[in-house]
C-alpha cells in the first residue's frame, strides 16, 4: 500500500471557519439523502462496507436495517460522543472542527431509519465541544437544515444536544440510553437490544460520532467510491490518532489496512534518539502490540488475527524508557475507578488487579502474583456485564505475555528498573 492520506473528515480543519455553514458546505448530501427512499439509503450505507468507528466494528448499515419498520413506535437515533477512554482522542477534534458533517449525517441516518428526533450525546468536561456543537445546530436550524419540512422535503426532524456527567461506562450504548433517560448510567441487559426497545423503549440506533460523519461523503460520493478504499473486509478511510512517544502526533486520516511503519513515516517516526518498545492498536482496552507488530495491516481482520483489536484506532505509542508495568497500573486504576460497580467480576476483578499491580510496580510481589492478575482477569473477561470489564483485561494478558521478564524484573531488584533513583535502566544492565 502507498503511504497516501486521505482527508475526508478532516478535509477543512486547517481553515479558520471549518467549523461554520460557511467552511463547511450546503449539506449537498443531505439533499441528495431526502431525494431517495429511505431504504436506498440504507443500502448505500450497506453497499459501502461502513463498519462502526466507535470500536465494535459492525457493519453500520446493517444496524440500520435492523430497526422495525411499521411498528407504529418512534423512532431514534443516538450518537455516541462521550469519547474518554485513555488515547482515543479523535470523535472530539472532528466535533470541534467539523461538527456539521456529523449534523448532516444525523440528518441522512435520521431519514433512512424514520426517525424524527435524534440526540448526541456529548461528554460533559468537553465543555468546549458541547458549545460548539450547539452552535451548529442552531445555525442548521436557521437555514432549515434541521426542524419541520427540512429543504421542503417534508420530513420534520429535531436535534438535541444532551451533556453526560463524565462517567466512562456512558460509552457503553445501553448506559447511555439509560443516562439519556435521566437514570444513573448503567449497562442494561440484552436481549432486547436497542434496534428492538432503545431509548424509551422504542427502536433505537446508537452509532459513534465518526461512522456519522462518513455518511455524508458516501451518499455524496457513491457507495463504490468509498468501498474502494481500505481492505477487501474492512473497507474506507479512517482516522488514526497517534499520541505518545512520537515526532508528530496526531489526527492521520488514512484507509483502513495502512500499518504503524507508515502512519509512523508521516508522523516523523519515534522521538529522536529511541525506538519503540510497545504500542496500542486501538486504545488502552486491546491489547497491546510490540515492534514486531509494525508491518500489521490496521484493519478489523489483520489485527485480530495477530491477538488485539483494531477499536478506535487510537495508536498510543511508548518507547524503550516507559515501564511497562507501571503503564498497565495505570490503565487498570482508570477501569477500577470508572467501573460502575453493577456485576461482581468487574467491580471487584479490577480493584485486586490494581492492588496487585501496585505490589508488583514497586519491586515487592513475587512471580505467584503474574498467576494471580492473569487469573483475575480470566474470572472477568467474559463474565461482566458489558465490555469495560473485558477492555481491562487486555492489557493484563498481553503485557505478561510479551514483558514477563520486566515484571519479574521488579522483584528481583526490589523496585522499578526504570526508576531514576536506580543505576542504569534494565536494558543497560
Amino acid at each position: 500500500m502507498s503511504v497516501t492520506l486521505t482527508p475526508v473528515l478532516t478535509a477543512k480543519w486547517d481553515r479558520p471557519d471549518s467549523f461554520t455553514l460557511d467552511g463547511y458546505g450546503e449539506y449537498e448530501a443531505a439533499r441528495k439523502a431526502l431525494g431517495m427512499e429511505p431504504d436506498a439509503v440504507i443500502q448505500a450505507v450497506k453497499d459501502s462496507g461502513l463498519r462502526g468507528r466507535g470500536g465494535a466494528g459492525f457493519p453500520t448499515g446493517m444496524k440500520w436495517g435492523f430497526i422495525p419498520q411499521g411498528d407504529g413506535k418512534p423512532h431514534y437515533l443516538v450518537v455516541n460522543a462521550d469519547e474518554s477512554e485513555p488515547g482515543t482522542c479523535k470523535d472530539i477534534p472532528l466535533m470541534m472542527a467539523n461538527p456539521h458533517a456529523l449534523i448532516e449525517g444525523v440528518i441522512i441516518t435520521s431519514y433512512a431509519i424514520r426517525a424524527n428526533h435524534a440526540f448526541i450525546y456529548v461528554r460533559g468536561e468537553v465543555l468546549h465541544v458541547i458549545r460548539r456543537v450547539q452552535a451548529a445546530v442552531r445555525e442548521a436550524y436557521e437555514k432549515g437544515y434541521l426542524g419541520a419540512d427540512i429543504l421542503g422535503s417534508g420530513y420534520d426532524l429535531e436535534l438535541v444536544v444532551h451533556s453526560g456527567a463524565g462517567a466512562y461506562i456512558c460509552g457503553e450504548e445501553t448506559a447511555l440510553l439509560d443516562s439519556l433517560e435521566g437514570y444513573r448510567g448503567q449497562p442494561r441487559l440484552k436481549p432486547p437490544f436497542p434496534a428492538v426497545a432503545g431509548l424509551y423503549a422504542s427502536p433505537t440506533v446508537v452509532n459513534n460520532v465518526e461512522s456519522i460523519a462518513s455518511v455524508p461523503s458516501i451518499i455524496g460520493n457513491g457507495a463504490d467510491w468509498f468501498a474502494g478504499m481500505g481492505t477487501e473486509k474492512s473497507k474506507g478511510f479512517g482516522i488514526f490518532s497517534l499520541s505518545g512517544h512520537v515526532t508528530r502526533p496526531g489526527q492521520y486520516e488514512a484507509p483502513l489496512g495502512i500499518t504503524l511503519r507508515e502512519l509512523l513515516s508521516m508522523a516523523g517516526g519515534i522521538r529522536a534518539g529511541h525506538r519503540i518498545k510497545f504500542w496500542t492498536p486501538g486504545g488502552s482496552s486491546t491489547p497491546i502490540f510490540t515492534d514486531e507488530h509494525l508491518d500489521v495491516p490496521l484493519d478489523f481482520e489483520a489485527v485480530g488475527a495477530k491477538g488485539s483489536m483494531l477499536g478506535t484506532r487510537a495508536l498510543q505509542i511508548f518507547d524503550e524508557t516507559t515501564c511497562v508495568v507501571r503503564t498497565v497500573l495505570r490503565w487498570t486504576e482508570f477501569y477500577a475507578h470508572e467501573s460502575c460497580g453493577k456485576c461482581t467480576p468487574c467491580r471487584e476483578g479490577t480493584y485486586w488487579l490494581k492492588q496487585v499491580l501496585k505490589r508488583l510496580e514497586a519491586g515487592q510481589g513475587t512471580e505467584d502474583d503474574l498467576a494471580t492478575i492473569t487469573d483475575i482477569a480470566d474470572n472477568i473477561l467474559g463474565r461482566s456485564f458489558c465490555a469495560l470489564g473485558d477492555g481491562a483485561t487486555s492489557p493484563i494478558h498481553s503485557s505478561v505475555k510479551y514483558f514477563r521478564d520486566e515484571y519479574l524484573k521488579h522483584f528481583e531488584i526490589g523496585g522499578c528498573p526504570f526508576d531514576p533513583k536506580k543505576s542504569t535502566l534494565w536494558g543497560e544492565q
